[in-house]
């Protein structure tokens, strides 16, 4: 039956315009169309985190990689950031932090909005020990070519599990990816595209229960996935010894023997002793990078380990880089790399 009143018609216009619209909205979420600015950055280096392998370019064809110790952000690296800067403690050291593929340290604490309470709190007090860093941290570890950091450590959950939910949604967004995980499984390692090669980084956390069980079924299934090498970042040992224990030895050598082609070890806060079993090289601890631990000369000294990868043949050369933390907050490179092949 034809429509003779014009507002009826007007009404059915309308409704099938609205309908058209919410089609067309539907479409356009269903296909994540995003802005051009947001999609070059995905094609660059794969959305953080997301459960396929993402990609870091790499710059020619070998695959340099720097590894670091512990990164904190509270007490007094946050007060001389917020006097001076967040890029004046890492102003010495910014050239070579730059010239690697890929930088990793371990994030020794969440990133949360919360107010620091360990801020000009004394040793020994229980606030000195619970970490909270300012949420532009993360944006600066981007800035300073940091964009892979291990979470899986003892201060993690210093705000809960909101806290690490914070720390992983400040990470995302400032590009920065990340992986060790405690609360779940899915982002306990990650697999990465660097040139041709896929390399799985996996961690390793003595302070979560069965953690060694749960890190030989990440190698496992990291090989599963295709991973060309595996690279496992540990948080163990005892804090200020120089020496590891023979049982974090045989735990290190065990690792070795499910299939991790390097081990990096974090915790003890100072430099410890390394060991090459079967062919790989294990680093038990490279002490602090970013860190206000004064009290002790060994405390104040770091070391970063450059990992140059062939993908042809698997080769791996070493170079190691000495750091000193000065009481102004900044770290500075000590001495020229030493070279040390495998």
């Amino acid at each position: 039956m034809a429509i003779k009143n014009k507002s009826t018609k007007y009404i059915i216009g309308a409704v099938l315009a609205v309908f058209l619209i919410f089609i067309f909205l539907l479409s356009i979420r269903k296909n994540r169309v995003l802005p051009v600015s947001q999609a070059e950055k995905i094609l660059e280096t794969g959305p953080p985190n997301d459960k396929k392998s993402s990609s870091f370019p790499v710059s020619g064809d070998k695959i340099k990689i720097l590894f670091l110790g512990d990164l904190m952000f509270d007490r007094w690296i946050r007060e001389v950031s917020e006097k001076r800067g967040n890029d004046f403690i890492f102003q010495k050291v910014n050239s070579l932090l730059q010239s690697e593929d890929l930088v990793i340290g371990n994030l020794e604490g969440p990133i949360t909005d919360k107010a620091s309470v360990s801020v000009a709190s004394q040793m020994g007090d229980s606030n000195n020990y619970i970490f909270t860093f300012p949420p532009e941290s993360a944006g600066e570890l981007f800035k300073e070519n940091i964009k892979l950091v291990n979470i899986g450590n003892n201060h993690i959950l210093n705000q809960g599990q909101a806290g690490l939910a914070d720390t992983e949604n400040f990470l995302k967004n400032a590009n920065v990816n990340f992986f060790g995980d405690p609360e779940n499984q899915d982002l306990r390692f990650k697999i990465y595209d660097l040139g041709n090669t896929k390399i799985a980084f996996v961690n390793y956390d003595q302070f979560m229960s069965n953690a060694a069980q749960q890190t030989f079924d990440d190698i496992k299934n990291a090989e599963a996935q295709g991973a060309d090498s595996i690279i496992l970042y540990t948080h163990w040992g005892t804090e200020f010894v120089l020496e590891p224990s023979q049982k974090i030895k045989d735990l290190a050598h065990e690792f070795v023997d499910a299939g991790a082609d390097l081990i990096i070890g974090s915790h003890p806060h100072v430099i410890q002793t390394k060991e090459i079993y079967k062919g790989k090289t294990i680093y038990y601890s490279l002490g602090n990078f970013i860190f206000d631990q004064y009290f002790s000369p060994d405390t104040q000294k770091g070391m970063g380990v450059e990992a140059t990868v062939d993908p042809a043949t698997k080769k791996i050369d070493f170079k190691e880089y000495n750091f000193s933390l000065l009481k102004s907050g900044q770290t500075v490179q000590n001495f020229t790399p030493t070279p040390n092949s495998r």
